[in-house]
């Protein structure tokens, strides 16, 4: 989907995705000490202001503009005094991010379902934005979903188990931290069904 696309999709709805943190997010970087984040493919901000109630200062990438402009307007809601630790902007996840590079404590790649080249872009912008021993905290739809899970994306290119993650990080400075497949448990109309995600945690070396 193109950003126009985005744009009326989120125009369609009042909140596309829920406005809790995800899950896997909110485990991972909920035991890290806060520091400089930056989110990308942030949306309408579910994981950035949640992080930043958590004390990090974060800069949040979308390229809908719809979608950053929701971000503010919850932003300016829930975080009142704090708003301004969180920075939404419009910007393109798979060009360098904003800011000067290894100036991020931690990098959010958040269900950013790209195909191949689009997909290492991305990755190999959040690993140059982060200083040495930052993270780059990955979590996406897996390949296996598409056949053993529930939801997501139907077209495989944009999807990406454990093992592809770190092919595309092949190269980078990065050492692994954890890399997996995830359960998710999802209330539908029809009950509770389990999607699977892709968990990887890398940091970066010096």
């Amino acid at each position: 989907m193109d950003a126009n696309a985005w744009d009326e999709r989120y125009a369609a709805h009042d909140l596309v995705w829920s406005v809790e943190p995800n899950r896997f997010v909110a485990e991972i970087i909920g035991s890290l000490t806060p520091g400089r984040a930056l989110d990308l493919a942030a949306g309408e901000g579910r994981n950035a202001i949640w992080m930043v109630e958590q004390g990090w200062s974060v800069v949040a990438l979308d390229y809908s503009a719809v979608a950053v402009d929701r971000m503010r307007s919850l932003a300016a809601e829930r975080l009142v005094s704090d708003v301004g630790r969180l920075t939404p902007l419009v910007g393109d996840a798979t060009l360098a991010a904003p800011g000067d590079p290894a100036s991020y404590d931690l990098a959010l790649l958040s269900y950013l379902q790209l195909p191949a080249d689009e997909w290492r872009r991305a990755l190999r912008a959040a690993v140059t934005a982060v200083r040495p021993g930052g993270r780059v905290v990955v979590v996406g739809h897996a390949g296996r979903n598409l056949a053993e899970g529930w939801g997501g994306p139907s077209d495989r290119a944009v999807l990406y188990d454990p093992d592809e993650v770190l092919d595309a990080a092949e190269g980078l400075p990065v050492s692994v931290e954890q890399s997996g497949i995830r359960e998710r448990p999802v209330d539908t109309d029809e009950g509770e069904r389990v999607a699977l995600d892709t968990v990887v945690v890398v940091r970066r070396e010096g």
